[in-house]
């Protein structure tokens, strides 16, 4: 059943009994379409706390309940990157994404901007894009796992993939470009019917602030937001929080 879970890209959570009464070692699946194996009495209390630890994005946690000790534990596919564009941010977004061990889907309309001799890391598959909305609907499917970045050449095309994109519901979208340029194609994307909560999850323009410059750099500052944004990290210097020692 896991496995399957996994093949549809699905996300979901696997508590164990640590400690207290009941059977130690005990588990109970949490899935999209039900739960299996038990922990008892706590089975519906570990259902209603699981969306609770899957928003916290969270790998582990311990929670405690009439003093039983229970372990949530996230179980979702490895992560997915589909970068919309193979120009020379899109370029470098996929190969330190492959680096990171993400699970890279590179598309674009330009078959000479995907020839494998260019991209020889397995983790990167290539995607030639005849028509960008089907390129795009392919490579995220159901969007669950999946982050989403379009930097592609121009507003065109930026608006053909995140017409699609915002579809998918993908954990991570984000599109580069100026304020002004972002600020049109969401404008666009407002006036074709996109929800305002929809428009609300766009990272645009995309990436942390780190004075990126080189394409190499603006990779790096995309990446870094892609894992702030997975992994719940704030995405400021570690420094300010921290603490000073005093004797």
């Amino acid at each position: 059943m896991i496995e399957q879970i996994l093949e549809r890209g699905e996300i979901a959570v696997v508590v164990t009994l640590v400690s207290g009464p009941g059977s130690i070692g005990a588990k109970l699946l949490v899935h999209d379409n039900g739960t299996a194996g038990s922990l008892g009495d706590l089975d519906s209390w570990a259902v209603e706390k699981a969306p609770e630890f899957l928003t916290s994005r969270e790998e582990t946690r311990m929670f405690t309940v009439a003093e039983t000790s229970l372990l949530f534990e996230r179980l979702q596919p490895a992560p997915r990157l589909v970068v919309c564009g193979a120009g020379h941010v899109g370029a470098s977004l996929a190969r330190l994404a492959a680096f990171t061990g993400y699970h890279t889907t590179l598309l674009d309309d330009r078959a000479e901007f995907l020839k494998r001799e260019r991209f020889p890391e397995e983790e990167i598959e290539l995607l030639v894009a005849d028509d960008w909305s089907s390129a795009v609907r392919k490579a995220v499917g159901n969007g669950r796992g999946v982050s989403v970045a379009v930097v592609t050449r121009g507003h065109n095309e930026d608006e053909q993939c995140m017409h699609i994109a915002v579809e998918t519901n993908p954990d991570y979208l984000g599109l580069i470009g100026s304020k002004r340029r972002t600020s049109i194609v969401i404008e666009r994307l407002r006036d074709a019917g996109v929800s305002e909560e929809q428009l609300g999850k766009i990272h645009a323009p995309i990436g942390l602030d780190i004075g990126a410059v080189s394409p190499e750099e603006v990779a790096l500052a995309i990446m870094a937001e892609i894992v702030a944004h997975r992994r719940g990290g704030t995405g400021i210097s570690l420094r300010h929080n921290r603490r000073r020692v005093t004797s």
